[in-house]
């Protein structure tokens, strides 16, 4: 092949080149009216407006709840308190409460903590997600940790019920070998 034969097909490849990235240049410009016609139709572009927020209808905005915290340690030597005593909720809103737990003692303890609820039959409506109680705890000496309880009251909850207590009692667990702390926030 001559000189002249290779530099007229070069050209050729170069004409070719061209055509193909102008053409996905232009598709890739034109994808977008074409998304946005796809969105219009199939009613993607609806959720995607910002007045269209997301919200959780199980929420019963039209009542409110007060739920009281409480805290005992039974002959553990930890101190173990609600960080706040009481929480106004709706039913059906997701709630976080953390409760502080400290060992006061010189040598590492496990314990479990074991929930109650005031009136009795609430305990059926508190859905928890998270909960300190769903497993032992091993503090270290003079360990303090914040730990969470995640909840949701059931908007079925009778509504003569206006107040829950939600009530935790620390007990040791004798005889358990202290593991190595983990879990739980460090505070």
């Amino acid at each position: 092949m001559n000189t002249a034969a290779r530099a007229l097909e070069n050209r050729r490849l170069l004409v070719r080149l061209a055509i193909a990235a102008v053409g996905m240049f232009g598709f890739g410009f034109l994808l977008v009216p074409f998304y946005n016609t796809i969105c219009e139709v199939t009613g993607i572009n609806r959720l995607m407006k910002a007045d269209a927020q997301a919200a959780n209808t199980q929420v019963d905005t039209g009542r409110r709840l007060t739920i009281e915290f409480d805290a005992n340690a039974h002959a553990v030597p930890w101190r173990f308190v609600p960080q706040q005593g009481s929480r106004s909720v709706h039913p059906g809103e997701l709630v976080r409460v953390d409760y502080v737990l400290e060992n006061t003692t010189d040598k590492a303890i496990v314990g479990q903590a074991i929930p109650s609820y005031g009136p009795q039959l609430a305990g059926q409506y508190v859905k928890k997600l998270d909960c300190f109680c769903f497993q032992q705890q091993t503090l270290a000496p003079h360990e303090r940790r914040v730990m969470p309880v995640v909840f949701v009251i059931d908007p079925s909850l009778p509504a003569e019920v206006n107040t829950v207590t939600l009530s935790y009692t620390f007990f040791a667990i004798e005889g358990a070998a202290p593991a190595p702390a983990s879990g739980g926030a460090q505070g």
